[in-house]
């Protein structure tokens, strides 16, 4: 991994949800930046949320995955997504050597959304990055920390899936490496084999075959989306396995790669 590469780490939130494992990934953050690596990392956290608003006698309604954001939703995105879970992990990643910097797509325009869809009530999608923010920071050494939420200049507040934050943020930010850290071993085939490589093409069939289904559905969706959009190449690896962000920085075969195409980011 090239000493001025810019890379992007997302973070599931179940990773973040007990504080060994949050501590273990920021001391692997650290230790990235120090090695001079422009690393950018951007987190969910719906079993946070979802615990939150069960604790307050809200029930947690889902669309095809996604969280139906009432109004009262949006409050408890913002306390959560962008307060504790955040904060948490920046104190985390501070606590570990680097100068962390908490943020959300609604600073400096980071990421504007749209409404996805009515009966989504506050749910959006990115509709463009400015990542003029990612840059001033990193350039200066800092470590951005962004938590899925957006705005739009008429100030109104989105929830956004976490993966599509991580996809527009990397592809404008010019990342050469977009790695999802997540609860599975990486992408599974037929025989539920986990695949080292997948190019654009083979993951279109396991999505077409059926193979791919739920959380790692929308995974390969998101993972084409950013290699379409100029990402050299993701990653998709478990979070919890032995220094897996060190591993995969130098080279590791850790997960599964994606790739475009035959020959490309080998």
């Amino acid at each position: 991994m090239n000493d001025s590469a810019k890379v992007l780490v997302k973070l599931g939130g179940s990773l973040l949800d007990a504080p060994e494992s949050r501590d273990r990934l920021a001391a692997q953050i650290a230790a990235a930046r120090s090695r001079g690596i422009a690393l950018v990392v951007v987190h969910g956290g719906g079993k946070q949320m979802t615990r939150y608003l069960a604790e307050r006698g809200i029930e947690s309604r889902f669309v095809n995955g996604l969280r139906v954001t009432t109004p009262e939703t949006v409050d408890a995105v913002l306390k959560v997504f962008a307060g504790s879970v955040n904060h948490e992990l920046v104190a985390s990643v501070n606590r570990a050597g680097a100068r962390a910097v908490g943020l959300s797509g609604i600073d400096a325009f980071l990421a504007e959304a749209e409404p996805m869809d009515p009966a989504l009530g506050a749910v959006g999608r990115v509709t463009q990055s400015d990542p003029a923010l990612l840059h001033l920071l990193t350039a200066h050494q800092y470590v951005p920390v962004v938590a899925c939420v957006a705005g739009d200049r008429q100030g109104q507040v989105y929830n956004v899936n976490a993966d599509q934050m991580a996809v527009a943020c990397a592809a404008a930010f010019g990342a050469c490496q977009l790695i999802f850290l997540t609860d599975v071993e990486g992408v599974l085939d037929q025989s539920r084999q986990v695949q080292t490589v997948l190019t654009a093409a083979q993951s279109e069939r396991l999505i077409a075959d059926g193979v791919a289904t739920g959380g790692m559905l929308a995974k390969l969706n998101a993972a084409l989306a950013a290699l379409r959009a100029g990402v050299e190449q993701v990653r998709i690896a478990p979070g919890a396995a032995h220094s897996v962000l060190e591993r995969i920085l130098a080279g590791e075969a850790v997960g599964t790669r994606m790739v475009l195409g035959e020959g490309r980011a080998a």
